[in-house]
């Protein structure tokens, strides 16, 4: 598995992870009641934001694994080399973006009728976060099946 590859399942995990525990939080919080009356900003930034340092902690921590991981089998092998990109990783991260930018297109006018109708705020914002983690699920999705099966 490339190095690009098991970044892909980092994000997949994380973003999928980092969402459910959000979702987790919110219902908790509204303890049977509208879910409208949540103070759900506080929760739905810190989702966002251990999300983007647990991306990069766990790429730091796959290149980590990945590099005793090449000691203990005492291969022999540059660095540089075993985190470089090849054509095939540029061309699947393109692939998946592209799957991904299409359905983001799609997903956020969820959000956008939402903001039309001036529905509430919770709502649209929720909506949004779920059209970004929809995303992201997609893509890597995307990714991973191009790494399996080839474009």
């Amino acid at each position: 598995m490339s190095y690009e590859e098991k970044g892909v399942w980092v994000y997949l995990v994380v973003s999928l992870g980092t969402y459910a525990a959000y979702l987790a939080v919110i219902l908790g919080r509204a303890g049977g009641g509208p879910l409208t009356e949540v103070a759900y900003v506080p929760p739905m930034l810190w989702s966002i934001g251990v999300a983007v340092v647990a991306a990069i902690v766990g790429r730091i921590g796959v290149a980590v694994a990945t590099a005793i991981a090449g000691r203990i089998a005492d291969e022999t092998v540059r660095l540089s080399e075993n985190y470089r990109s090849d054509p095939r990783d540029k061309d699947i991260n393109r692939f998946g973006e592209y799957v991904g930018g299409g359905v983001f297109a799609v997903a956020m006018l969820v959000p956008f009728a939402l903001a039309v109708v001036e529905a509430d705020h919770f709502w649209i914002a929720n909506a949004m976060y779920a059209s970004f983690v929809l995303t992201a699920l997609v893509s890597s999705c995307a990714k991973l099946v191009a790494y399996r099966r080839g474009l």
